[in-house]
């Protein structure tokens, strides 16, 4: 027995250790190699093995370099000559490509130089064609992980100068933060300070926050290229309106020509935007000289992604105010990324357009490989973009270009292998508020279609508050009346279901009941008469009616709806009074005298009444004025009613 239950005990620590590693609880890591030749070194990572997602292209890793000294590099393994001795700090944010893992974390590594065997020091390289700012990322944001954030500034004056770099984040449409500064590293001597830029966010109206919304982005102007504007304080204003959040850096004596970066290390919250078809931005401006006002402004756009992938379709149309956008433009941008071993020549997208897109104000606002718009009837000899337009589709053909593959031989940075197209397109003149889909099949040459995620559309609710007045008819009740007004609040202009809220503010007058009693009697002076005596009761009351139904518009002028309802007097008077009439005789027809006594009974905030309703209108379901009738079956005896009413919504 002993070596059985041996063997037993064997087998299953085995298998429990084997389940421990398919739970794969051990963090990926890659390790920062070198080798050195005095002020000359040759960095290599050490990366785990990628996990390949089926169906998707061959995964592979895509590096940012921070050296230590300032310098950078997106090489995978760069070769650097350090101008000064002393010992540098190294760091490597490693980024995976269509792979089903998370990315491997690293820790910095220093270098020591002590000699200057090589003279062959490059300055950094300078951004003058992008005016002498540029703002770049080494991924795009996923939630709850980290990201870095490159920004690089020039001196583009023929004197020494000082200034400020702002770098604005966290943008205000959306309902939470998306990015936490973790940390930034500055190496010509930078220095953070603190600023109140103009305008607070106690300052600003900030009530208007949606989970997201693309209304600021239709408002403002997007800075996709590095702009030169001169009104700071407006320009400092508007970001404050837009962002959440700031870092203020100044610098002094940058000389003429000369380039310096600035390192952020962004982590992701675990709240951010989940909508992968959203667009997210952040705002640096560069002030070359704080003794002027005359500054650069550049907006860094991401797409939020689930994982790495080059190939993806994007809008910032992710939550649209649909008040505000008949006249708007909507943008969209398709990115792609050779992955092969050679160049592609031809790149196809073909492109999804909704219906409520009016194709015929469609353009192209950017594009990369950067080339001209092909000529129309004509075979192209040169680089160009060419567009087709079908009934429900889009098909931008790069033709004459090269693009290379992120595997060929002797390419060593990555973006250069990437692309995209980036165009907008405004509503048609009748489009109803529904969410809307679209994706691209992207083809490199003559090779299978790679499919793109969905960029999506959607509209935010709105509020849309009616004014409704009308009379109720009780059919139970004698000789009622019932006027009354109210308001009403839904979603604005919905297309199908919605709910609404309603409240109802009646005047009712009915009486509940009138008695007969006639009899023989004797007055006190012994003469027969005949005495009727007739009571009424008579109901007024001031009552508030609140309904909550589900509608459905049919159409765009007839709509349905369902749902329940309470009431309750407000204040409530009740009035009984008998009516004595005195007959010589035994019979009415010789009336001697009439007695009246009344007595009244007033009462507040009670008669609880509850019950179902069903409802129709006719005219304009969605917004503007429409007429309605509507049945309340109350779950009291004899206060059943129709409602006839008139409603305008805005």
């Amino acid at each position: 027995m002993k070596p059985l239950s041996s063997i037993f005990f064997i087998l299953f620590s085995i298998l429990a250790i084997g389940q421990t590693k398919v739970k794969d609880t051990i963090t990926r890591r890659a390790n920062i190699g070198f080798i050195q030749n005095g002020n000359v070194v040759t960095y290599k990572p050490e990366t785990p093995p990628l996990i390949p997602i089926a169906g998707a292209p061959k995964p592979s890793y895509s590096y940012l370099w921070e050296l230590g000294d300032g310098h950078y590099s997106k090489e995978a393994e760069p070769k650097h000559v350090y101008k000064n001795k002393g010992t540098y700090t190294t760091r490597l944010a490693v980024t995976n490509n269509y792979d089903n893992g998370k990315p491997p974390a690293t820790r910095p590594k220093k270098v020591a130089i002590n000699d200057i065997t090589d003279t062959n020091y490059k300055d950094i390289a300078s951004i003058e064609d992008q005016n002498g700012f540029a703002i770049l990322k080494n991924c795009d944001p996923i939630p709850d992980q980290e990201m870095i954030v490159v920004v690089s500034y020039q001196n583009l004056e023929n004197y020494v100068s000082s200034g400020k770099l702002y770098l604005f984040y966290n943008e205000k449409q959306f309902k939470t933060n998306n990015f936490e500064l973790v940390d930034f590293r500055t190496y010509a001597n930078e220095r953070e300070v603190q600023e109140k830029t103009v305008a607070s966010v106690d300052d600003l109206d900030d009530k208007n926050s949606y989970l997201a919304s693309a209304e600021n982005n239709f408002k403002t102007k997007k800075y996709r290229n590095t702009t030169t504007e001169e009104d700071l304080d407006a320009s400092l204003l508007e970001a404050n309106k837009l962002y959440h959040n700031v870092s203020v850096l100044e610098f002094d004596d940058a000389n003429p020509s000369e380039t310096r970066n600035v390192f952020y290390t962004f982590k992701t919250t675990p709240e951010m935007i989940k909508d992968t078809s959203a667009t997210v931005t952040m705002r640096g401006i560069f002030v070359p000289n704080r003794s002027y006002k005359n500054h650069k402004i550049k907006n860094l756009e991401m797409e939020i992604v689930t994982s790495h992938d080059p190939n993806k379709m994007g809008s910032n149309g992710s939550f649209i105010n649909y008040r505000l956008v008949r006249f708007k433009r909507v943008n969209f941008k398709t990115r792609f990324q050779n992955n092969g071993e050679g160049p592609a020549r031809m790149i196809r997208l073909e492109t999804d357009i909704p219906d409520m897109f009016d194709k015929k104000t469609f353009q192209v606002e950017d594009m990369y490989p950067k080339c001209p718009i092909c000529p129309k009837g004509e075979e192209p000899t040169v680089s160009c973009l060419d567009t087709i337009i079908k009934q429900k589709q889009i098909f931008f053909t790069f033709k004459n270009i090269y693009l290379p593959g992120s595997e060929q031989k002797n390419v060593h940075e990555k973006d250069s292998t990437k692309g995209f197209v980036k165009y907008s397109m405004k509503f048609t003149e009748d489009f109803h508020k529904v969410k809307t889909r679209s994706r691209t099949s992207i083809i490199f040459d003559k090779n299978e279609p790679i499919i793109t995620n969905y960029a999506t559309t959607r509209f935010l609710p709105g509020i849309s508050i009616g004014a409704k007045a009308g009379y109720n008819l009780y059919p139970n009740l004698e000789k009622s009346t019932s006027y009354f007004v109210g308001a009403t609040i839904s979603p604005f202009k919905s297309y199908r279901f919605y709910w609404q809220a309603e409240w109802l503010n009646a005047l009712n007058k009915y009486d509940s009941g009138t008695t007969i009693v006639s009899q023989n009697v004797v007055n006190p002076n012994g003469v027969k008469q005949f005495q009727r005596t007739t009571t009424t009761i008579e109901n007024k009351n001031v009552n508030w009616e609140i309904p909550l139904l589900l509608r459905y518009n049919i159409n765009t002028y007839i709509g349905i709806g369902a749902g329940i309802q309470a009431n309750f007097d407000v204040s409530s008077e009740q009035t009984k009074t008998k009516k004595i009439e005195s007959f010589e005789g035994g019979t009415d027809q010789f009336l001697m005298d009439t007695q009246t006594k009344s007595n009244s009974v007033k009462n507040s905030f009670g008669n609880l009444k509850t019950g179902l309703l069903f409802d129709l209108t006719a005219g304009f379901a969605r917004i503007g004025p429409s007429l309605g009738a509507r049945y309340v079956i109350n779950f009291e005896q004899n206060f059943n009613y129709f409602q006839l009413y008139g409603i305008w919504k805005f």
